[in-house]
């Protein structure tokens, strides 16, 4: 990429991390809680690495990915020179991948399995470390979404800190045609009834109401790095 359009793209980058940050900063303020209590994951699925450079220059060290093969490609040689990156798991994790995930990922967000947890319980040990873990509640019940139903919540939670693993929130991703106050009140519910003090919820179209409700981390990908191109058709010749 030439220089001048690299610069270019830094400056965009920038620009929407500073209305971001500061849409943070009004919903925190609105809400009564300290601004720092909220943690900004970049979501970096699918983002080239022009995209990646400016996010690291503008200052950011927590993203979000949705795959272990993906992320392994974007950051294993990164992160050997960025000792304070904390990179995040929030897609779906198969069992078969849970060691790559494990020796990877600082936090894995979609726990959602009694199978997954002993999966991550074997590799923590084969791997040497454990990294945190959040519980993905499906608060919608949707078949076609991952996520453990909120009435199997508290025995999930229960069974993963029997395994020697840290749980320390709760991760959800309500349905797209509901108001997901309603969502992100039930994640709070459950979290406060289990101890659990981290909540990942609220993404590029409600992070300032998911803020209200206590959101911890606010996964934002799009309001960051701009819309996705889409996937071009196949040629039909």
């Amino acid at each position: 990429m030439p220089a001048s359009a690299s610069a270019s793209s830094d400056l965009d980058f920038a620009g929407r991390l500073a209305v971001v940050r500061s849409r943070i900063l009004g919903a925190a303020k609105a809400a009564g809680r300290d601004p720092a209590s909220v943690t900004l994951t970049a979501v970096s699925k699918t983002q080239p690495p022009e995209a990646i450079d400016a996010a690291l220059s503008a200052g950011l060290r927590v993203f979000g990915e949705n795959r272990v093969q993906e992320a392994q490609g974007r950051w294993l040689d990164r992160r050997a020179g960025l000792p304070d990156l904390e990179l995040r798991l929030i897609g779906p994790l198969q069992s078969n991948k849970a060691e790559d995930a494990v020796a990877l990922f600082d936090v894995i967000e979609t726990l959602d399995r009694e199978k997954l947890v002993g999966a991550l319980a074997s590799a923590a040990a084969k791997v040497g470390r454990s990294p945190r873990l959040l519980v993905q509640v499906n608060t919608g019940e949707e078949p076609q979404k991952a996520g453990v139903a909120p009435r199997d919540a508290d025995a999930l939670i229960a069974l993963a800190r029997a395994q020697g693993l840290t749980v320390e929130g709760l991760m959800a991703i309500p349905p797209a045609d509901e108001e997901p106050i309603l969502h992100f009140a039930l994640l709070a519910r459950i979290a406060e009834r289990n101890g659990l003090g981290v909540l990942s919820m609220g993404m590029s179209g409600d992070y300032e109401a998911a803020i209200r409700l206590g959101s911890t981390h606010v996964r934002v990908g799009s309001a960051l790095f701009g819309e996705r191109n889409p996937i071009p058709a196949p040629s039909s010749l």
